[in-house]
């Protein structure tokens, strides 16, 4: 058998980056795979004002940090997309698009993606109006009229972002209230240029070409309605990235992977971190926290 390495860490967001942090002060022999860039969804993210010790921090400043923590350290990430995995036994399997790998245990931080609303016309004008991620396509917008779907913090964050460049912002939601964190709808509200559109729900992503308007439900009336737009952002949370594992670790019905209080999965030596597990708060420093204490019970099983 080829080279057996004490761990793989599987993405290299702040879950995965923290725990080749920790690893690599272990002074343990292991991997660090990355499908795509290394930092992850925070790349995407405007603003951080939540992390300690930080009081205000893009989210790529923050991501840049980070990286450039594991390369002071002297980790290399491996930039290899894993496309199945085998966790029987005591030596798990690891197959990328370019080599297979073999390691004793494993930690899977891959994080999650957009979730989509599945509307007709979306997958149509996606990058052609519909956008999924406000920081990186809304200078697009500049001076223009769009909407955020959505009412928890990333698309209250996303309406507030949106509000500095486009001319208007609607935040249509199928509620009469948002999920948001308090202090940042308040912040919201403050912005003139932001007009709630309530108990509504997009039926249609309209255009040809480009997107030119959507087709909106009001859940409690039943009223359709056109909306004339430039650009629609999605803002309606995450999917965890975990179709490469294919039944290997148990999942939860929201698909992700189900963990004891140690972030062990149903596999035997087998841990997840940050947004990927079933977690009831997805936010840096939890991903964070989760890569630390990940490789703290690798260790133990080890």
């Amino acid at each position: 058998m080829d080279k057996i390495y004490d761990t793989i860490i599987i993405g290299a967001g702040p879950a995965g980056l923290t725990a080749s942090i920790y690893a690599k002060r272990a002074m343990l022999d292991f991997l660090i795979l990355e499908k795509w860039l290394p930092g992850g969804e925070i790349a995407n993210t405007y603003e951080v004002e939540n992390y300690p010790g930080i009081n205000y921090v893009s989210g790529a400043e923050l991501a840049d940090k980070m990286i450039e923590h594991t390369k002071q350290l002297g980790v290399d990430i491996t930039l290899e997309s894993v496309e199945k995995v085998d966790f029987e036994g005591d030596i798990k399997t690891i197959v990328t698009d370019r080599n297979t790998y073999f390691t004793k245990t494993v930690v899977i931080a891959t994080g999650a993606s957009a979730r989509k609303l599945g509307a007709p016309g979306e997958q149509e004008l996606s990058g052609r109006g519909v956008s999924y991620c406000a920081v990186c396509d809304g200078a697009l917008f500049r001076n223009k009229v769009v909407a955020v779907v959505g009412g928890g913090d990333v698309a209250v964050e996303d309406a507030i972002y949106l509000s500095r460049v486009a001319k208007k912002v609607y935040i249509i939601h199928r509620r009469d209230e948002l999920r948001a964190a308090k202090k940042e709808q308040e912040k919201m509200f403050a912005i003139d240029n932001i007009e709630p559109i309530w108990d509504s729900v997009v039926e249609s992503f309209n255009g040809q070409d480009l997107l030119h308007s959507v087709t909106i439900k009001n859940k409690k009336t039943n009223a359709i309605s056109e909306l004339e737009l430039d650009g629609v952002f999605v803002a309606i949370g995450m999917n965890p990235n975990v179709d490469y594992l294919q039944g290997a670790v148990a999942l939860d019905e929201g698909n992700s992977i189900i963990t004891d209080s140690l972030l062990e999965t149903s596999a035997k030596g087998v841990f997840a971190a940050g947004d990927v597990r079933n977690t009831p708060l997805r936010q840096i420093v939890t991903s964070v926290s989760d890569g630390a204490l990940a490789v703290s019970m690798l260790q133990k099983y080890l």
